[in-house]
């Protein structure tokens, strides 16, 4: 049975400047690194809370596969406003945070390769609830 997401996978361009955003930025802490036999890093993992985790290896960033569906993805939050002023406070762009159809605030930044990143704080009315509820 599957039970969540275990990681997110990129292709960075430059995995120090990827690290520094995910842990400086949005605070994600560091697991561990993939490295060659040569000693060279070029890997890492990082954790993200819970059981989730991203995971990043350098390479050419090229754009999308043809017929590739990637769009984003989305990290829950628990204060967008706090988290919105302090990651606008760390120098990162963020979108104006605005309630979604699925009756869940949001707000948008995007990685240094690009990457769209959801924010996303559930309210009582969100489409998601009952789900949630659900799962515990």
């Amino acid at each position: 049975m599957i039970t969540g997401i275990a990681h997110i996978c990129f292709t960075v361009s430059d995995l120090d400047r990827s690290i520094k955003f995910y842990q400086e930025g949005l605070g994600f802490t560091h697991a561990f690194d993939f490295v060659r036999d040569t000693g060279e890093r070029h890997g890492c993992y990082l954790h993200i809370g819970g059981r989730n985790f991203i995971e990043m290896f350098v390479g050419p960033v090229d754009p999308p596969v043809k017929g590739q569906a990637y769009r984003h993805f989305c990290l829950e939050v628990d204060d967008i406003q706090a988290t919105v002023a302090e990651l606008r406070a760390k120098g990162i762009e963020c979108s104006e945070i605005k309630l979604g159809k699925d009756q869940s605030y949001q707000s948008w930044v995007t990685d240094p390769d690009g990457n769209r990143i959801e924010l996303h704080d559930y309210t009582p009315q969100s489409w998601q609830g009952p789900a949630l509820v659900e799962r515990g």
